[in-house]
Order: C-alpha cells, then structure tokens, then sequence
C-alpha cells in the first residue's frame, strides 16, 4: 500500500494494532455522520423515491471510489463491497427522510 493517503505504521505487537485501528474507526464514524448529514439534507430536493435511489447516481459513485482505491492502494473489492453497503443504508436512510419530508409538503 505504497500509495496510501496516510503512512502505515510499523507495529511490533496486536495492541498497537489495534490502537491504530480504532483510531481508524473513529474517523471513518466521523466521516459517516458528516456524510448522512449531506444525505439527509439531499432528501429534500429529490421529488421521487426514484430519485433516492438513483442507480445510476450509486454507479457512478461505485466507479469513482473503485479507481480511487487503486490509486490510494487500497484493495478495489473490499472498497466496492463497503460502499454498496454503505450507499444501500443511506438509501434507506434517505428514503425514511424523503417520506417524512413529504408528508409534510402534502400537509401544507
């Protein structure tokens, strides 16, 4: 992984490991509420639920982070697989937030 973002640590036991793994985690976490923040805000300019789940929007995204796992040296397969997990919650997510946002609209 020569062309990670950040330089990999050598560690000489589990718990350094470890360590650096939650520490990982702590800004993937962070990264995933700043993204559901934007997810949520996007709710409200899609008219559709078909505009939520917008499978070409979700294969575009896919293709991108798919080159830029090889470009960073992370392993493409794994990344995809994330990220079609990740984009199928917000989707779900989004879908709850666009019913909710639209039972509002027809209220007014």
């Amino acid at each position: 992984m020569s062309n990670s973002v950040n330089p990999i640590q050598s560690c000489n036991s589990i718990e350094q490991i470890r360590s650096n793994i939650d520490r990982i985690d702590q800004q993937i976490v962070a990264l995933l509420a700043e993204r559901g923040a934007y997810v949520k805000q996007a709710a409200a300019f899609k008219t559709s639920t078909a505009d939520v789940r917008a499978p070409q929007r979700v294969e575009q995204v896919i293709g991108k982070v798919v080159t830029l796992a090889h470009s960073l040296g992370a392993n493409p397969t794994v990344t995809e697989q994330v990220y079609r997990a990740m984009i199928s919650g917000f989707i779900d997510s989004e879908l709850t937030e666009h019913a909710a946002l639209q039972g509002v609209a027809s209220k007014a």
